[in-house]
């Protein structure tokens, strides 16, 4: 709101200041009132008889010296829009230069299903958007865990960086680096009795201890073996995995076909409420 410009009373001669004062003593209400909502001086018009500047009924305001009033900020700008039941420490976990997030939520800590979708931004400061429906997935038996460890049939809770594909398969068409190899082969049975084979024909490695950028099959563990590795994003069997997230074969070349590496995608996985806080 702008500030009413400030109303200085104009010094009249001794003489004419004389007379004011006995015209004034007759008038009841003097020439000058007290101060507006704003606390600003203002002047009532004068009364008859009382001498003022040429074409005004009383005395008019000086000029102001305090410049020209202040033009009023427009509305700030509204903050991007962020990934839906993403918490603060989630998003800030996410690389300010990354423009893809494929978000596996599960649905409890201790429960093998989930939901994944994948987001997109045009720049750090641009809204996410969904790039596709939410499609069904499952991880791990036991669900997740903040700490994973070999043995604990756990999906690791956090945001990992994704820089490698390989399958057992030709790739679609896809940007990543792909590695075709026979060394993708599974054999025997899942947790429900469903049967593995096929399960590694299109993978994606997630960076959870491991080498980023080197092939999925690369079996280095920065963290130690004990911490486990060998997380994929892998085809779905049909039922919970020992630690990665699988999507359906259909959904797994889709997502290799939209993966873009120049744009940094990450995966944020793990149960709703850890992702939401």
């Amino acid at each position: 709101m702008s500030v009413p410009r400030s109303s200085v009373p104009l010094r009249l001669p001794y003489v004419v200041c004389a007379v004011l004062v006995l015209l004034l003593a007759g008038c009841g209400t003097g020439g000058i009132a007290g101060t507006g909502e704003s606390g600003a001086l203002t002047r009532t018009a004068g009364a008859p008889g009382v001498p003022g500047p040429p074409g005004a009924g009383g005395a008019s305001a000086a000029p102001s010296s305090a410049g020209p009033a202040a033009v009023p900020p427009g509305p700030s700008p509204a903050p991007p829009r962020e990934i839906p039941g993403l918490g603060p420490r989630t998003r800030a976990a996410i690389p300010a230069g990354a423009r893809q997030a494929f978000v596996v939520t599960g649905e409890s800590p201790d429960s093998n299903r989930s939901t994944a979708v994948l987001y997109t931004r045009d720049g750090p400061a641009a809204d996410w958007r969904a790039a596709m429906a939410p499609w069904p997935a499952h991880n791990a038996l036991n669900g997740w865990t903040a700490e994973h460890w070999v043995g604990d049939l756990r999906s690791p809770v956090g945001v990992y960086t994704l820089t490698a594909a390989g399958g057992r398969l030709d790739p679609p068409a896809t940007a990543f680096p792909y590695d075709l190899s026979p060394d993708f082969k599974v054999a025997g049975e899942g947790f429900d009795g469903e049967p593995l084979e096929g399960s590694f024909d299109y993978v994606i490695a997630i960076d959870y201890n491991r080498v980023p950028g080197t092939s999925p099959l690369d079996h280095t563990r920065p963290l130690g073996a004990e911490r486990g590795g060998g997380i994929w994003i892998h085809v779905d069997h049909g039922g919970p995995t020992q630690g990665c997230v699988s999507i359906a074969e259909d959904r797994m070349k889709e997502l290799l076909g939209l993966l873009d590496p120049a744009k940094d995608p990450v995966v944020v996985m793990g149960d709703a409420a850890s992702l939401s806080g």
